[in-house]
């Protein structure tokens, strides 16, 4: 028989489980019925607590997601009643009628409707990252805060404004349209690789759960849309950019360029994931940029080095879905090292005016100017590169490299 202490570690251990994993599905079954942010958010907090007093005895029942959202969404219809205006609860009540699904296995799944609402464009892109992360990823304000560099309060309030504004709005919690999917798509997953740049930006360690949930968000979109390229695209970049992570910083917390870095750091596992995703993403036939972006991660894993000619090509073709500066700047690097070296540092060149303030683009300048012989003109680059570098593990790398002139 099983001790009192083992029966409440399971219910602790299910919790868990059921936050981690499907907190997203919960909250966007509920915000699908009550129609409210807050409310939702609210009353699975509550329903979660009723769950730790109730299942800690072993009494953990046959369906616990459904008991959670069944709990969750009488603990709703309470605070609606407790609302000041006795018209308006009665009104609202009437559309809240009890929901048999939550006596059946399948209780349906609007995650996919939850993220586009998140991800609208009347929501500036702060406030998408940020109501994503909350609602779907299930981070708390005060992580979402400090992943981002802002504070707490702050935080709390983009938060508030964001719900306030989806419900003023009334933004329609739904998949897009037909014709409105593939420039939704792409604002969806732009939130996605953002968060897991973020993440993958603040160093090998540092933002390791940012990067858990852009990954989380990007497979769990895929399953709930699957053979969708672009989708595919999106996580296979993901999965080969981070399958590198391991080698990016040295043991004396120096950043290793691409090109240095040892391959038996790398997780071969994650990477040809990524690659056999891409792989299966273009048989589809459908282009888009996070497929060209992951075919351009791709040629990095080209016997012992990587194919910049195939790589400068493909910058060339992803120029015609984003004409950035950033891309552009990419391709003039990828032109330079596919052995026209001159051509890539004019192109360089007539970028400085939008890049100024751009780290790596005085960082490329530098390296490319240092290989023609202008060591002068280098050590400058170098040295603003260096005065706009975020992380100490750029900084003692463009260091390492003025130093080598």
């Amino acid at each position: 028989m099983s001790s009192p202490a083992s029966k409440s570690q399971s219910a602790s251990l299910l919790l868990s489980r059921l936050v981690r994993e499907d907190r997203g599905r919960i909250i966007s079954g509920l915000i699908a019925r009550v129609g409210d942010f807050q409310l939702a958010e609210d009353a699975l907090q509550e329903a979660m607590i009723a769950a730790t007093l109730h299942w800690q005895d072993g009494k953990i029942p046959n369906l616990p997601l459904n008991w959670i959202m069944q709990v969750a969404y009488r603990k709703a219809i309470d605070k609606i009643k407790q609302r000041k205006t006795e018209q308006r609860a009665k009104s609202e009540i009437a559309v809240l009628s009890v929901d048999e699904a939550f006596e059946r296995e399948d209780i349906g799944d609007e995650r996919l409707s939850l993220i586009f609402t998140c991800c609208h464009p009347a929501l500036d892109q702060k406030s998408q990252v940020a109501l994503t992360l909350r609602t779907i990823g299930g981070l708390s304000t005060a992580e979402i805060a400090r992943a981002f560099l802002d504070n707490e309060t702050t935080m709390g309030q983009r938060l508030s404004r964001a719900k306030a504004k989806i419900a003023a709005a009334r933004i329609p919690y739904k998949v897009p349209e037909i014709e409105e999917w593939p420039q939704r798509l792409q604002a969806v997953l732009a939130v996605i690789y953002l968060i897991f740049n973020a993440g993958y930006s603040s160093g090998p360690t540092e933002g390791a759960e940012l990067v858990s949930e852009a990954l989380y968000l990007g497979q769990m979109l895929d399953q709930l849309r699957p053979d969708e390229a672009e989708i595919e695209g999106c996580v296979a970049l993901m999965l080969i950019t981070n399958g590198r992570r391991g080698a990016r910083v040295d043991t004396n917390g120096v950043t290793v360029a691409l090109s240095k870095q040892d391959r038996s750091l790398w997780n071969k596992t994650e990477i040809d994931q990524g690659i056999a995703l891409i792989d299966k993403a273009v048989t589809r036939h459908k282009p888009g940029p996070y497929q060209i972006k992951a075919a351009i991660a791709a040629c990095h894993n080209i016997g012992a080095g990587s194919d910049w000619k195939q790589i400068a090509a493909l910058y060339s073709s992803l120029l015609h879905y984003e004409p950035s500066v950033v891309v552009r700047l990419n391709h003039a690097v990828a032109i330079a090292e596919a052995g026209e070296l001159d051509r890539g540092l004019a192109l360089l060149r007539g970028l400085q005016s939008d890049l100024t303030h751009y780290q790596p683009y005085h960082a490329a300048c530098a390296e490319l100017l240092g290989r023609k012989g202008f060591k002068e003109e280098a050590k400058a680059a170098y040295l603003k590169a260096i005065s706009l570098a975020q992380s100490k593990a750029d900084i003692r790398f463009l260091t390492e490299r003025q130093n080598m002139l």
